[in-house]
């Protein structure tokens, strides 16, 4: 039995069944060990590739089913993803490689019955790919840049209808490029000029980030675990756009902040940098151990002026009345801007979604403005790009707030911009999208 392969399907399963998150999944089985380093990198991109295939995947396999799909045995289903997925996208793997180690996975975890159905399934989608082609010709665009670029159709088509169709081809090419690691200078302990230094030292190669002075983008770094600049709090993983946050806040040293949707703690560590670690973050949460990580988070950085608070967020305006001098809302977003880092993410996301989200963000916006001082600041962001919950939540809010005022969120950033509430779109400014307002309490 190939172990990879069986980790991969094990990973697969944890996703599709139980619903974990891919990521955590395959850190929890690489941890177990087992694997050579060779192995590691092909289970990473079976799973990777193959849960951000999805239903791509789904509908290459029905066009060579004979029964109805719901009907596979769900075991059956994702070891005919994986089978699929070494086919149509790993050009390195001989088919019949593919295509035996799916019989052999049917065996083990299904049945001899069910291995031959596996085996006449894949044999034949080696032997006749045009069956699963793509539609194409008038009137199939839509559906063929969604099947193509492996994205939900219904997003695919709101995106077409927002930005265009080569903007929104853009948008999905680049939701399937990896990520690359970004950190922050951690400026308690070092400048960015010396942990540039010890990166590179530590063979690292590194590149600034065009957004933020503090921020560099690490092109090759090895496994974090070794990596003794991250592991000694000079630096903190943080995506650049998510950077910009705490600069809009823009806070002081001996102020009162509230962080109020605050983990997993980027940010608000952020904040307590920019504040010299002088003054009070009060960063809330409402699970414990999201808080948890937080403030380790705060112990590696050498940051004392973080009080963990288990609360929710649309409570918290009543406990700080009129108390605070800045107040960060990094609201509960569907998370559109960010699909590049999350490969299941892209198919956990309804358009329902979308239309309830709203509802809690002004909820939470609201209760986070009570707590604002009169000439505070009031800042609200996000990781989405879909407008409902960005420029039409801080609209409502500022119609029926008229005691607020929306400050120019552009004039605030590293890099200024001209937007008064800034919106980073991936296909435009190469990074995670972002939205950030920022208001001013009269």
């Amino acid at each position: 039995m190939d172990k990879a392969r069986e980790a991969a399907l094990k990973i697969l399963h944890a996703v599709h069944q139980q619903g974990a998150y891919a990521n955590v999944a395959l850190a929890k089985e690489l941890r177990q060990g087992g694997l050579s380093d060779m192995d590691r990198r092909f289970v990473t991109e079976l799973v990777y590739g193959t849960v951000k295939a999805g239903e791509t995947l789904d509908w290459i396999i029905k066009k060579y089913l004979s029964r109805p799909w719901k009907k596979v045995n769900p075991v059956v289903q994702d070891i005919l993803r994986l089978g699929t997925y070494q086919l149509r996208y790993m050009d390195k793997i001989p088919a019949s490689a593919a295509c035996n180690e799916s019989v052999e996975l049917t065996k083990k975890f299904a049945n001899k019955g069910a291995a031959g159905f596996v085996n006449g399934i894949l044999r034949s989608m080696a032997r006749e790919p045009e069956k699963g082609a793509f539609p194409s010709g008038k009137g199939n665009a839509t559906v063929q840049l969604a099947l193509r670029e492996q994205h939900p159709e219904w997003l695919v088509r709101r995106w077409i209808k927002e930005f265009g169709y080569d903007e929104a081809e853009q948008l999905c090419r680049f939701n399937n490029q990896q990520a690359p690691l970004s950190v922050r200078t951690n400026t308690l302990k070092t400048s960015p000029s010396e942990l540039r230094l010890q990166l590179v030292a530590a063979g690292v190669e590194v590149q600034p980030s065009q957004l933020v002075d503090e921020g560099f983008i690490l092109e090759e770094h090895g496994a974090l675990d070794s990596l003794s600049a991250l592991q000694e709090g000079y630096c903190q993983v943080q995506d650049e756009s998510s950077m910009l946050v705490a600069h809009v806040l823009s806070p002081e040293p001996g102020e009162l902040v509230l962080d109020v949707c605050s983990a997993p703690g980027g940010k608000t560590t952020h904040i307590a940098a920019l504040m010299e670690n002088r003054g009070r973050i009060v960063a809330c949460d409402i699970y414990d151990h999201k808080l948890q990580r937080v403030m380790e988070n705060a112990h590696r950085l050498g940051i004392q002026i973080i009080e963990p608070r288990l609360q929710d967020a649309r409570t918290i305006g009543r406990d700080f009345a009129g108390q605070a001098d800045r107040v960060l809302v990094d609201a509960p977003c569907s998370g559109l801007g960010v699909l590049r880092r999350k490969p299941d993410s892209r198919w956990r996301k309804t358009p329902e979604l979308i239309r309830e989200l709203p509802a809690l963000q002004l909820a939470i916006l609201e209760s986070a403005a009570e707590a604002v001082k009169p000439g505070g600041i009031l800042v609200y962001s996000t990781c989405t790009i879909a407008h409902e919950e960005n420029q039409d939540v801080v609209s409502s809010f500022l119609q029926a707030h008229q005691e607020f005022v929306l400050e120019n969120a552009g004039e605030r950033l590293p890099v200024p911009r001209r937007e008064a509430m800034v919106q980073l779109y991936p296909q435009r400014d190469g990074t995670d999208g972002f939205f950030i307002a920022c208001m001013r309490k009269k």
